[in-house]
């Protein structure tokens, strides 16, 4: 996150956007080049520990022949889409490292399979520590993007290494020997998870590519800036909706616990984020503090779109877990196809408003798409799950939102200093949750019992 604002601060817009737009494209490419075998092989290989024996000689060269593959399908469709030269140059690199990235991420599944959490920990952290000191060694001489690019794919490069020697010496050398009737049966089973696994990766990523074509590398570059906070507040989401994804699978046939269930993740997950959308809303500018080098036009530009990003986020908080409800109960097609639906309205909605707009637009069509989405959860619950929704619950919360939103602008026209800000609304915000009957005392002494 900081290291992602430091390079783009001295990259420049124009050229860290260039960079977002090749990124998100070869992300997108790689969702379908793993065809769903790492998640596959993780829930394989915990179950039956055997399988790691029978399939990796055909899976290890499986996964190599399929990243040549979808390379050459990246590079060819992103001539396709208009890159040339000396960019797309940049653009085999920048997926050649995330398509070596996604078999380091493969390998590490045996690790997790065989609950070597903590050695699996460490890689993941050597990779992002590396391109730090990287990142850091190359700040006296200038920060390019060929270096940039460069960087990253030392760092990818140099931990695929160290993982592959670190399995082989705890696993054994494998010897590849591609078994068609093995690779078939692997690819059907899978092929389900790597279409769900295109369907959201092209919800997520569409945006930044369509507007470094259709607007400009620096309208990209404005908003991935934003987007930047908005997926780190998201990780909240991540984290905790698996927790309840697993609690409404066990409770599948049992309507009643259900609700019980998202009557209460409906606080859980929302509250949090309630403080967190109304600080930006009022104080969005702050978070933008390392952009020393960007103008006031350049810095109103990311702010305003951060808000309107964050709205989205607001969205999200209420209606996420729905969307947890309906895919751990066998729902996972009917949501599929309502997110396709999103993807082709937020690239109609695109193609019409990103050229004159940019990246503010961008900003809003993702928030109409994710106003669509999570309507159509909300109907699929109705109708499918015989679940009540909370709507008393969303009142509340929404009631306590507005209030903090007053207590922010209050302190706003007193203060004006957005740390102090910050601390006050907090404390008015604790104050505000049991005004409104969100948390209640004897709730609290129930979990301390």
């Amino acid at each position: 996150m900081v290291l992602e604002s430091l390079v783009q601060d001295r990259l420049g817009h124009a050229a860290f956007g260039t960079f977002t737009a090749l990124f998100n494209w070869t992300l997108i490419v790689a969702s379908v080049s793993d065809l769903g075998t790492t998640q596959l092989t993780t829930k394989r290989v915990a179950a039956t520990p055997e399988f790691l024996t029978e399939y990796f000689p055909t899976l290890l060269p499986l996964k190599g022949w399929l990243s040549v593959l979808f390379l050459l399908v990246m590079v060819g469709s992103g001539w396709l889409l208009g890159y040339h030269g000396h960019t797309l140059t940049l653009l085999t690199l920048t997926g050649a490292s995330l398509l070596v990235t996604q078999y380091t991420q493969f390998l590490r599944g045996t690790l997790q399979a065989h609950q070597r959490f903590n050695t699996d920990a460490m890689l993941s952290v050597l990779e992002k520590a590396l391109l730090l000191v990287l990142v850091l060694a190359l700040i006296p001489v200038g920060i390019t993007l060929d270096r940039y690019v460069g960087a990253r794919a030392v760092a990818v490069l140099f931990t695929f290494v160290v993982l592959y020697g670190l399995v082989t010496r705890l696993y054994g050398r494998v010897r590849y020997k591609l078994r068609w009737d093995h690779a078939s049966s692997l690819l059907r089973a899978s092929l389900p998870l790597a279409l769900i696994t295109l369907v959201y990766g092209l919800n997520e990523r569409v945006d930044m590519l369509m507007l470094e074509r259709l607007a400009s590398p620096s309208e990209a570059g404005y908003y991935a800036a934003a987007y930047r906070w908005v997926d780190v507040l998201m990780m909240y989401l991540w984290t905790v909706l698996p927790l309840f994804f697993a609690k409404f699978a066990y409770a599948t046939g049992k309507p009643k616990e259900q609700q019980e269930l998202l009557w209460f993740g409906q606080r859980v997950v929302t509250v949090p984020l309630l403080f967190m959308c109304a600080f930006v809303l009022f104080r969005g500018e702050v978070l933008f503090w390392q952009f020393t080098h960007s103008t006031a036009a350049e810095l109103e530009q990311m702010t305003r779109s951060l808000k309107i990003l964050f709205v989205n986020v607001l969205v999200h908080a209420f209606f996420a877990i729905y969307s947890t409800l309906l895919t751990s109960t066998n729902h996972e097609k009917p949501v599929s196809w309502l997110v396709a639906g999103s993807i082709g309205l937020n690239v109609l909605l695109n193609v019409f408003l990103l050229p004159r707009y940019g990246a503010v637009a961008a900003a809003l069509n993702t928030l109409l798409c994710v106003v669509f989405v999570s309507g159509g959860y909300l109907w699929l619950v109705s109708r499918r799950t015989g679940v009540i929704i909370p709507w008393g619950t969303i009142g509340r919360l929404l009631l306590a939102f507005g209030l903090l939103c007053g207590v922010f602008w209050g302190l706003q026209q007193l203060l004006n200093h957005w740390l102090l800000e910050a601390i006050g609304a907090g404390l008015a915000f604790i104050a505000i949750l049991f005004g409104t009957g969100i948390v209640r005392v004897a709730e609290l002494k129930a979990l301390r019992r």
